[in-house]
C-alpha cells in the first residue's frame, strides 16, 4: 500500500460500509489496492468521469439490462483503473448478473456487493476523512525528515550527511548528480543495514543509472541553481535545462518500493540542498568526498577486490568515479594536513586546488578527501614500478602546492609501495597509518615519505594508547627530559643529532655548531644522566626507539 492512502480492504472495514454487510465476489486477492477517492453515481457513462483509483459506489442503475451493456460498463471502469466497484443490492438487483461478475474477474477488478442499504454520503464522508488523515500523517513524516535534515546542517553537517540521513529514511541508495548525469555523491542506507550481498551504491549507479536503465518508481528531484554552475551539460529534467537545474537528487528503489512520502521529502530536501550548494566549489568538494569514501572503503576492506567472474570489482567502481589507469601498477598515496582544525568551508577550496595541481602530474589520479580523519587519500596509475620515484615527486609537489594555495601549512605526504587492485586497499591503509605516525616537516630533504621507512613509527603509533609505551619512554630517557625541563643547555637535541648521524661525532659536532670537546662533555653528561653507554648498540637502539616514541605519547 502507498503511504497517504487507504486500501480497499481498509475501506470495507470502516463502520459505515460494514453495516452494509459487504461481500467480496471477485478480486479478493486485490483488496490491497490503494483508494485515492470515493465516487457515487448511476450514469451509464460514469467511467468517463473518473480518473483512476476511485472506490465507485452504485445501486447498479447504470449497468444496463443486457449482458453486452453490463460487460461494457465493467470494462470501462477497469480501463480507468478504479480501485473497486461496490454495488448495493435491492434497488436494481437482488443478485448481480453473471456478466458483471465474469467481466470483473477477467479484468481483475475487485467487485463487492452490499446486502443492506447504507447512505452513500456517509460512506463518502467517512472514507474521505480517512484519506485526509492518512495524507496528513504522510506530510508529518515528510516534515520530520525535513526537520532532521535541517538539524544536520545547523549542526555543522553538509550534503553527504543529509544524503545519508535520507538514504536511511528511504531504505534505498540516494545519489546527487549533475544535470548531465555526472555522479557527485552516493549514499546507501545504514539503518537497518542492507542484507548480506547487497550492492554498494556505486555498483547500483554503475549497473542501473549510468547505463540509462534506471528503475521504475525512482524518485528524482531537481535542485535549482544559477546558470553555468556545473559546466553546461546537455539535458536536464523535464521543465528545465542545465541553466535552471544545478544538480539532481535521485533515489532508486533497489531494496524496496518508494512511496509518496519519499517524493514529498525529496522535494523538500532538494530545497535544503540548493541552499548548501550555493557555497562556492561545493560540487568539487562533494565529488572529492565521494571518492574519499570509496578509497576508505577500499582501504578498510569493505569492497570486494574482484567479483565472481574474477574481474576487478574495485576497478569497475573506480571507473564510475572517472579513474581509468592503464595496465601498470597502482601507487597508494596519503596526504595529512598539518592544520589541526580545518574549517568546513576550507575543504572545498583545498579539494579544488589539489585537483587543479594534480592535473599536471602526467599520470591518472583518483583524489579523495576524508573530513573525519583530516586526510587526503589518492591512487595514482603508474606505467611501471620504475616510475614510482619520479611520479611520487610530482604528486607530492602538486599536493604541497595545492595545500599552500588553499592556505594550509606544508602537509605530510606518504607514498606507498606499488600495488594491484587486490593489494591497493592494504597499501592505502598502511600509508594512512604512516601519515598519522610521520612527523611534519621535510622528510629527509624530499617532499614525501616512503612508507617503507616508517614501519617503526607505525608500530609505535599503534602502541600509543598503551601505558607501556609511555612507561618505556620515561624509563629510557626520563632523566634527560627532566634535566632539559629545568636546566640549560638542553641535552636532548645533542642526543638526537648524535643518533641521527649513527654515532659519528665529527658530523654531529658540525651540525650542532659545537667544538669537539663541548660535544664530548655533553655526551658524557647524557651518559651519566641516563646511566648508559652511548657506544653500546643495544642502548643506542633503545634510545632511538624512545625518542621516536616520545612524539606519540605526548
Amino acid at each position: 500500500m502507498e503511504q497517504g492512502t487507504i486500501t480497499v480492504a481498509e475501506a470495507l472495514a470502516l463502520p459505515t460500509l460494514r453495516r452494509g454487510l459487504p461481500e467480496v465476489l471477485v478480486g479478493g486477492d486485490a483488496l490491497r489496492r490503494p483508494v485515492r477517492w470515493v465516487h457515487a453515481g448511476e450514469a451509464p457513462n460514469i467511467a468517463a468521469l473518473l480518473k483512476g483509483g476511485e472506490l465507485l459506489l452504485t445501486t447498479g442503475l447504470g449497468l444496463g439490462s443486457r449482458p453486452a451493456e453490463q460487460r461494457a460498463f465493467v470494462r470501462g471502469l477497469a480501463d480507468r483503473g478504479i480501485a473497486a466497484l461496490v454495488v448495493e443490492l435491492g434497488s436494481r438487483f437482488t443478485t448481480l448478473p453473471a456478466a458483471v461478475a465474469d467481466t470483473a474477474r477477467s479484468c481483475g477488478l475487485p467487485l463487492v456487493q452490499l446486502h443492506r442499504e447504507v447512505p452513500f454520503v456517509a460512506v463518502t464522508e467517512e472514507i474521505h476523512t480517512e484519506l485526509v488523515n492518512a495524507h496528513y500523517a504522510l506530510l508529518r513524516r515528510a516534515e520530520d525528515v525535513h526537520r532532521r535534515c535541517t538539524e544536520v546542517l545547523l549542526g555543522g553537517g553538509g550534503v553527504p550527511e543529509v544524503l545519508r540521513l535520507f538514504a536511511d529514511f528511504a531504505g534505498n541508495p540516494v545519489f546527487l548528480e549533475t544535470p548531465d548525469g555526472r555522479l557527485l555523491y552516493a549514499a546507501g542506507p545504514h539503518t537497518p543495514p542492507p542484507a548480506p550481498g547487497t550492492a554498494d551504491p556505486l555498483q547500483v549507479w554503475a549497473g542501473l543509472r549510468a547505463s540509462a536503465a534506471g528503475l521504475p518508481g525512482s524518485v528524482l528531484a531537481d535542485i535549482p541553481g544559477g546558470p553555468g554552475r556545473l559546466g553546461g551539460g546537455a539535458g536536464g529534467a523535464a521543465g528545465g535545462g542545465t541553466d535552471a537545474v544545478r544538480a539532481r537528487l535521485v533515489v532508486l528503489p533497489v531494496h524496496g518500493p518508494l512511496a509518496p512520502v519519499h517524493r514529498i521529502a525529496a522535494d523538500r530536501a532538494a530545497g535544503l540542498l540548493a541552499v548548501v550548494l550555493m557555497r562556492a566549489r561545493q560540487e568539487e568538494e562533494l565529488a572529492a568526498r565521494g571518492r574519499g569514501d570509496f578509497l576508505t572503503d577500499l582501504a578498510e576492506g569493505r569492497l570486494d577486490a574482484v567479483d565472481a567472474s574474477g574481474a576487478s570489482d574495485a576497478a569497475a567502481l573506480a571507473r564510475v568515479l572517472g579513474f581509468r589507469p592503464g595496465p601498470g601498477p597502482l601507487l597508494p598515496v596519503v596526504m595529512r594536513t598539518a592544520n589541526d582544525l580545518v574549517p568546513a568551508e576550507s575543504w572545498a577550496v583545498l579539494a579544488a586546488a589539489l585537483q587543479e595541481e594534480l592535473a599536471g602530474v602526467g599520470a591518472p589520479v583518483l583524489l579523495g578527501v576524508r573530513l573525519p580523519e583530516g586526510r587526503v587519500p589518492l591512487l595514482v596509475g603508474l606505467r611501471g614500478e620504475e616510475d614510482r620515484p619520479a611520479v611520487a615527486d610530482r604528486v607530492a609537489e602538486a599536493l604541497r602546492a595545492g595545500a599552500g594555495r588553499a592556505g594550509f601549512r606544508p602537509p605530510v605526504v606518504v607514498v606507498g609501495a606499488p600495488a594491484t587492485w587486490e593489494t591497493a586497499g592494504a597499501g592505502l591503509r598502511h600509508a594512512a597509518e604512516a601519515a598519522q605516525a610521520a612527523e611534519p616537516g621535510e622528510p629527509g630533504g624530499t617532499s614525501w615519505y616512503d612508507v617503507r621507512r616508517l614501519d617503526v613509527d607505525v608500530l609505535l603509533w599503534r602502541l600509543r594508547s598503551h601505558g607501556d609505551l609511555a612507561a618505556f619512554v620515561q624509563r629510557v630517557i626520563g632523566p634527560l627530559l627532566a634535566h632539559d625541563a629545568a636546566s640549560r643547555p638542553a641535552l636532548l637535541p645533542t642526543l638526537e643529532a648524535y643518533l641521527a648521524h649513527a654515532g659519528r661525532k665529527a658530523e654531529t659536532a658540525r651540525e650542532l655548531h659545537l667544538n669537539r670537546q663541548t660535544l664530548y662533555d655533553r655526551l658524557g653528561r647524557i651518559g651519566r644522566l641516563l646511566g648508559t653507554d652511548l657506544e653500546d648498540p643495544e642502548a643506542v637502539l633503545a634510545l632511538g626507539l624512545a625518542l621516536r616514541a616520545r612524539r606519540h605519547v605526548g
